[in-house]
């Protein structure tokens, strides 16, 4: 046999194998099942065929659910379209648009976002925030800010330093109020109960003895 002829025998069986082994290709997601160890998904692939429990393989400590029409790319793994595996996802309606060179997002479909953007600036978006943990510490070293109608505390609130009020103070329940230290106050003091000083009634109910013994009346 001819150089030739073994080339153009040789350039077939490499052409049918080639027909017989699938490409990577495209399609869209119709369904998740996002239940299992790794998740499976249903595929509309091209010419409107329909592909079965794909595995969609992500980065370990990241995972998604991608939305109904998602467009992914789906490896054939030894060219076998029934052993595909889906490597990348991907829906253009949500996706965050015009990040800048460095940034990155996590988003969803309806909108809550965690974007890094440049300046080191972390700027999350969404309508509840929570934070589940045993222990949440902050370090601040400029401060930080409320910017809030209320802020509240189920339980104890505790400060180290001192504690500034612009629009009042109003204090209920408990056991009462205690202060250690000396108070400093500008204005008048109302109280609708006993006022004592150092076991004494000084209220407006208190009495004087006079040099002959006799008490005062009430105060005027």
């Amino acid at each position: 046999m001819s150089l030739a002829k073994m080339a153009r025998r040789v350039g077939q069986v490499a052409r049918d194998i080639g027909d017989t082994v699938r490409a990577a290709f495209r399609g869209k997601v119709t369904l998740v099942v996002s239940s299992e160890p790794v998740q499976r998904i249903q595929l509309s692939g091209l010419a409107d065929e329909m592909l079965q429990d794909l595995e969609h393989l992500q980065e370990f400590g990241f995972t998604s659910c991608p939305p109904e029409g998602t467009e992914a790319v789906v490896i054939p793994l030894g060219g076998d379209t029934s052993h595909g595996v889906i490597v990348a996802t991907e829906h253009g309606s949500f996706r965050i648009k015009n990040l800048k060179p460095g940034e990155t997002a996590i988003y969803s479909n309806e909108g809550a976002k965690i974007v890094i953007k440049k300046g080191r600036i972390i700027e999350a978006d969404c309508d509840v925030y929570k934070v589940n943990c045993k222990s949440y510490q902050v370090n601040a070293s400029l401060g930080a800010e409320f910017d809030t109608p209320n802020l509240s505390a189920t339980q104890q609130v505790t400060a180290a330093g001192q504690i500034n009020g612009n629009g009042g103070m109003a204090i209920q329940g408990g056991s009462g109020t205690s202060f250690t230290g000396n108070v400093n106050m500008a204005g008048d003091l109302k109280t609708t109960g006993a006022l004592t000083n150092n076991g004494k009634d000084v209220g407006s109910n208190h009495k004087h003895f006079e040099t002959n013994g006799a008490q005062t009346g009430d105060v005027i």
